[in-house]
């Protein structure tokens, strides 16, 4: 299964979590359930061949193309925007998983995808 997500109850959150502003405290939330990014593996291996990568690597990657290949876009690039977008663009696999474009698709995707933005994004204040 290459859904890394589990529904913590509150109860279950530690306790150091309650003790903080409530602002910060959901912050805080959203990154520590955005890290199971890492635990997501993608249909594409590493350019090595040696394993396949997961999400937040490709992540990071395209993060690195965006900044690094900008200077030769044919029309000027608001590489803040870009980056901003690849920062999030995957977070939704957490819950929906990888869909590779290649693979056949599930009619259900997108509706797993807005439920997975609309739980992950919906942990920040």
């Amino acid at each position: 299964d290459n859904n890394a997500s589990k529904y913590t109850p509150d109860s279950a959150k530690p306790g150091w979590l309650h003790a903080l502003p409530a602002r910060l405290g959901q912050q805080i939330e959203f990154l520590i359930a955005i890290d199971a990014l890492k635990s997501i593996n993608r249909a594409s291996r590493l350019v090595s061949g040696e394993r396949f990568e997961n999400s937040a690597e490709h992540s990071w990657h395209l993060k690195l193309f965006a900044r690094i290949l900008a200077e030769h876009a044919n029309d000027p690039v608001d590489v803040e925007r870009v980056v901003f977008m690849l920062m999030v663009h995957d977070i939704v696999e957490i819950d929906a998983g990888d869909v590779p474009l290649h693979a056949v698709q599930n009619p259900n995707t997108h509706a797993l995808e807005q439920a997975a933005a609309d739980r992950l994004f919906g942990l920040l204040p």
